[in-house]
């Protein structure tokens, strides 16, 4: 017999079916027995009456909470039961996978446990069905996302993750061996989407794992990530990045709103809210003079720290409703050498971070394609030519005006969702102190 999803059962109504899922509840009675039985679309009440089937019963009896059963039975309605008003009632019911008992994490337990005891038996905590939206609406976001890179003629890159010289600043590498020689692993695709402008592909994206050997506790970070990127060609400036940025964003949240908001709302207490255009756009300059009337400025020199972003965004959401806004023109000092410089202001970068409910999510910026100026501007940095001779390489023989951004993909629903922390939108995160499992 097909498999019926719990969500399909109220249009099988008087057939019977087989219903596969795991066993959230279970009440056994004197008379009769009650399971609760949950799959990715819902639960449904499975009923027994021990008489009816004393075998059967039996086997009821011996189950254990979250096991993993086939139950056959007739869909009947009844009003007296909560979830759905529809209840199965039961034939036959084989237990594919046996719990064992007690469970090492609840995933349904009150209070929940803490964060760390979750993701050490993640795939139980992932039972939990507001784990399993977070993990629906990244699949619909990343469905948007293609859908509008594919409408605007982009092509998909894969790059390599193992590269033989430091990519970017050349901080925060993983170094290990390979065949005798040392390599690193892709802090992002950075250099790889150069290259594709430099060959000629116009407009690439990728959505591929990233590495920060970053020693960092916070909320924020994770050493190894899932990285969006972007990158165009033939740009005016930095302009024609946010402006696409903004669109392909909009798009991508509407999708979402449309798939998910209502469940959303229901599960996490978030409203999913389709933003207008434009983004709201502030200088790094002027946000600095903002929150120095504020009474805070920031850690570093020309640059927001996290407080100094919450502080910026609460500002935008007074004053014009909007929860996203673009910090451009950054200081040189603070971005890397391959920002383009202002020609009126060669201090400053064609540059921009994108914040979203007060969250860093996007980095971008037009890239200098002109093989002087980042001969220069490398130096300028104190970093040795002899690492990025094959990325200087790629401007050497004819390179169009370009720049692109990107973003990592749990952040992105970290801040749609709501979350507290990255490790909840992600799947199997890694930190300084977890490998496993």
């Amino acid at each position: 017999m097909k498999r019926t999803l719990i969500h399909d059962l109220k249009q099988s109504i008087g057939q019977e079916v087989k219903v596969q899922g795991w066993v959230q509840a279970l009440r056994d009675q004197k008379r009769m027995q009650f399971l609760v039985i949950r799959d990715q679309t819902g639960i449904v009440q499975a009923a027994l009456e021990k008489a009816q089937d004393p075998d059967l019963a039996s086997v009821l009896s011996a189950l254990t909470r979250e096991s993993a059963v086939s139950a056959v039975g007739r869909v009947v309605e009844n009003p007296q039961v909560k979830a759905g008003g529809i209840e199965v009632q039961l034939t036959g019911l084989r237990v594919e996978g046996l719990a064992a008992s007690p469970l090492p994490l609840d995933p349904f337990g009150t209070p929940g446990p803490s964060l760390d005891n979750r993701l050490d038996w993640r795939f139980l905590d992932l039972r939990r069905p507001e784990n399993l939206l977070i993990f629906q609406v990244q699949t619909t976001a990343e469905m948007a996302m293609r859908r509008v890179w594919l409408s605007e003629g982009f092509l998909e890159i894969h790059s390599p993750k193992l590269m033989g010289s430091p990519s970017e600043s050349g901080a925060e590498l993983f170094e290990l061996e390979y065949f005798g020689k040392k390599a690193y692993l892709a802090q992002s695709p950075q250099f790889y989407k150069q290259m594709a402008m430099a060959a000629g592909l116009d407009r690439v994206f990728e959505i591929a794992p990233a590495f920060r050997a970053d020693p960092s506790f916070t909320a924020r970070h994770t050493t190894e990530f899932t990285s969006v990127d972007v990158e165009m060609a033939w740009i005016e400036s930095h302009e024609d990045l946010m402006a696409f940025e903004e669109r392909w964003l909009q798009s991508v949240l509407k999708a979402v709103r449309e798939r998910h908001g209502e469940e959303i709302r229901e599960r996490l207490g978030v409203e999913v809210r389709v933003p207008d255009l434009p983004f709201p756009r502030i200088s790094m300059k002027e946000a600095l003079s903002l929150l120095a009337q504020k009474g805070y400025v920031p850690e570093r020199q020309g640059d927001l720290d996290p407080q100094g972003e919450r502080l910026l965004a609460q500002h935008i959401a007074e004053t014009s409703g909007h929860e996203f806004v673009f910090v451009t023109d950054y200081p040189a000092t603070v971005r890397p050498f391959y920002h383009t410089r202002r020609e009126a202001d060669p201090a400053t970068t064609k540059s921009f971070d994108l914040l979203y409910k007060g969250l860093e999510i996007t980095t971008g910026a037009q890239r200098e394609h002109r093989y002087d100026a980042l001969v220069s501007q490398a130096l300028e940095k104190g970093l040795s030519l002899e690492p990025l001779r094959f990325y200087l390489d790629f401007f050497r023989f004819g390179c169009p005006p370009h720049g692109g951004f990107g973003f990592g993909l749990a952040r992105l629903l970290m801040a749609l969702l709501g979350r507290g922390n990255l490790r909840e939108t992600t799947l199997l995160p890694r930190s300084p102190n977890r490998l496993h499992p």
